[in-house]
């Protein structure tokens, strides 16, 4: 005599809710102060593959959340202590906690519980007595908007960090278009002043026009002072948009000094500047990169000229220092070092004037706008100090209006 087996309910219901749901990943904290319900949750969560935390107040599941984060919280209204509510605005108001999503449980059937629940920031809620099934889709869903909404935000931080490179990137390459333009500015115009004073000299119809060996080794050098320049820059674009690479060797910085002020000859002499150099003799070598420094010198003295009407007197000096003080003000530098200055006897600047002057496209104002014979972008200055801080120095200025202004700047020893 056959038998026929009693039908299997739950296993038939346990098969038809892992069709629905298959397996869910993520971590799920129970909060229910009835043994009963956390059983029954804690076993259904499981059996789909979720991580379950439990608690039984709204206090503990508060401490928990401090030290493991879930991915959802289910949460019951009516327990002892702070009631469900209460602990949903506390989770919401705590930005380490305000995104985890919230599903309250709750046996209260009364509309006006449900909207209070959400307003306080839930994203959904069950009914108990729970049916199994719509627990799980509910949880499946929003697992599902969490998790996207996350992808979501880290793909925007992703974005974000892309335009801010791409920004950097593009104001790298505006500043090096400019220095290019900036810095070739002096060297070419000081070659070409040689030229014209050789031309107004010189017959016109004459085949061959003489040339003193002297100024055709100052032009050879300029041009070599050119190429190297143009080198530095485009290595500085290609290999670093954000900084400023140095190849620092030692270096005499008398040599450096003679070659920015030969380069600026023809603007000396049509200027009728005058260059004084107060540099000892017996100074140790500079560790610098040659070419970038001169171009600090440079900068330094054809902003002198530009801003600054003719027969301006300039003295440069350099000295070994032991202090990070020069003249009340402090800077951050190893000692000892190399002091340099760069000193006029023109309009000179207040100290609001001087504040921001080696700021990116920062113009100092002079007290007679018609000093001011350039259309410069202020961009000199700020090269200075990118140069000056690649090499670990400090730079400023010191001005006093009607009495002029005093540039220093900081350079390493060759120990």
């Amino acid at each position: 005599m056959s038998h026929r087996l009693p039908s299997n309910k739950t296993t038939d219901k346990t098969f038809e809710i892992s069709n629905l749901c298959h397996t869910l990943d993520g971590c799920v904290l129970v909060v229910d102060d009835n043994p009963t319900n956390l059983s029954v949750l804690v076993n259904l969560l499981r059996d789909v593959g979720l991580r379950v935390l439990v608690a039984t107040d709204g206090e503990s599941a508060i401490e928990q959340i401090a030290y493991i984060k879930p991915d959802l919280i289910l949460l019951d209204v009516m327990m002892p202590g702070i009631d469900g509510f209460e602990t949903c605005n506390r989770l919401k108001t705590n930005p380490e906690t305000a995104k985890i999503p919230i599903v309250f449980m709750t046996a209260l059937s009364e509309t006006v519980d449900k909207v209070r629940g959400l307003s306080l920031g839930a994203v959904d809620y069950v009914t108990k007595p729970f049916e199994h099934e719509e627990v799980l889709v509910r949880i499946r869903t929003h697992l599902t908007i969490a998790k996207q909404q996350q992808m979501i935000e880290l793909q925007n931080l992703e974005l974000q960090a892309e335009i801010a490179e791409r920004k950097r990137a593009q104001d790298a390459l505006t500043i090096f278009l400019h220095a290019v333009s900036h810095d070739l500015r002096n060297p070419v115009t000081g070659l070409l002043m040689v030229l014209n004073n050789l031309a107004k000299t010189t017959d016109s119809n004459e085949a061959n026009i003489p040339l003193p060996r002297t100024t055709l080794e100052r032009m050879r050098q300029s041009g070599d002072r050119q190429l190297a320049l143009i080198n530095s820059l485009l290595e500085s674009h290609v290999n670093d948009v954000h900084g400023m690479p140095i190849h620092p060797e030692p270096v005499a910085i008398a040599t450096i000094i003679q070659a920015a002020v030969a380069d600026l000859q023809p603007l000396l002499e049509q200027e009728d500047a005058e260059i004084i150099l107060q540099i000892p003799q017996d100074l140790p070598l500079a560790l610098v990169d040659a070419s970038h420094t001169c171009r600090v010198f440079q900068n330094l003295l054809a902003n002198a000229i530009k801003h600054n009407p003719p027969s301006l007197k300039l003295t440069i000096s350099v000295e070994i220092s032991f202090n990070s003080i020069y003249e009340g003000i402090e800077y951050s530098v190893l000692s000892p070092h190399m002091l340099c200055t760069v000193s006029d006897n023109g309009v000179g600047m207040t100290s609001e004037q001087s504040k921001n002057l080696f700021d990116l496209y920062t113009q100092g104002k002079t007290q007679n706008k018609l000093h001011r014979r350039s259309l410069s972008l202020g961009l000199g200055l700020y090269i200075c100090r990118q140069i000056v801080q690649a090499h670990g120095g400090a730079i400023g200025v010191i001005g006093e209006p009607n009495v002029g202004s005093r540039f220093w700047f900081t350079l390493p020893i060759n120990s």
